[in-house]
């Protein structure tokens, strides 16, 4: 089957990301495909719930930020939609403090990796907002600037109250910040689907399944070995990475045990954990421009040194 395609709305409170999503549903209804939102809200409450069509399946997250608190609770969430309906894309509207990469990394469960291709992170901007994001806290600012950073698709929203030379001086600010980025303006968050989908749909082949999502600047790898690995051999492997790899995870067996571990990567810190289960072993790889065929054959390797020994 084919991978459900996901897409990450990001963007600071009050950007107009639930416009956006109600844009976005009207459109893929109009081409009949299959759609389901998760909505992630900070408090106990769902406020904009209402926005989604109730023949669209929706499931909510509230009471805390999906990068964070409860970014175990997506992936239960996303499991279930894979296994209750049959779907063509899940679009995620996260809360407006949710760090991008973070929610990227809540969706890279080893547990799917062939089941969902990421396909885009899209920030939306409020351009009032940025001309005055002076007046917000540095740890606000930053978050607005790596929100832009991290995005395959920048909506400059509400343009409709900007000058031409501010235009001008916003689009030079993000693009400074975000040289790899689509940079689109809007009004009312009014854009055509085809503008935030992939010019070409990725399309499986059969030798790297599931492997690459080639659409995301932030890139994702998936590895399955087919034997176990030596510990000490992969710790060297840790230790050689480029720095440019944030996260890993997924589930390992190693030589000189018969237990299988969840493994866990995060600056600089690896983490082993017993599994009760026999898994998969699969590993998740999330990085900025990460050279694959380089990480195909260096894991490979891995197991190549079992057979030498």
């Amino acid at each position: 089957m084919k991978p459900v395609e996901v897409y990450i709305l990001s963007g600071f409170l009050g950007a107009g990301k639930t416009t956006l999503l109600q844009t976005i549903l009207t459109q893929e209804k109009q081409q009949d495909r299959k759609i389901a939102v998760i909505m992630n809200e900070l408090g106990e409450v769902s406020i904009d719930s209402n926005a989604v069509p109730k023949e669209t399946p929706l499931m909510e997250l509230l009471n805390g930020c999906v990068c964070c608190t409860i970014q175990g609770q997506l992936e239960v969430q996303l499991e279930n939609m894979l296994k209750d309906y049959e779907l063509d894309a899940i679009y995620i509207e996260t809360t407006g403090v949710a760090h991008p990469i973070e929610v990227l990394d809540a969706c890279m469960s080893p547990l799917f990796a062939d089941k969902l291709a990421v396909q885009a992170i899209v920030t939306i901007i409020d351009s009032k907002r940025w001309q005055d994001r002076s007046h917000l806290s540095i740890q606000l600012r930053k978050l607005l600037v790596e929100q832009v950073q991290h995005a395959d698709i920048v909506l400059l929203n509400k343009i409709d109250s900007l000058t031409e030379s501010e235009k001008a001086t916003i689009v030079s600010e993000i693009q400074a910040i975000n040289n790899h980025g689509r940079l689109l303006m809007t009004e009312y968050a009014n854009i055509p689907l085809a503008q935030l989908q992939p010019k070409q749909r990725m399309k499986r082949k059969q030798h790297e399944e599931a492997h690459v999502h080639h659409t995301l600047h932030m890139r994702t790898y998936v590895h399955t070995f087919s034997k176990s690995i030596n510990l000490d051999r992969f710790e060297q492997f840790l230790r050689d990475m480029p720095d440019t790899i944030y996260r890993i995870k997924g589930y390992l067996s190693f030589t000189h045990s018969k237990d299988t571990y969840l493994f866990q990567y995060s600056y600089g810190m690896p983490l082993y954990l017993k599994e009760q289960l026999k898994m998969k072993q699969t590993l998740v790889f999330i990085g900025e421009n990460l050279d694959h065929e380089m990480l195909k054959r260096k894991l490979l390797l891995l197991e190549e040194d079992i057979d030498q020994n």
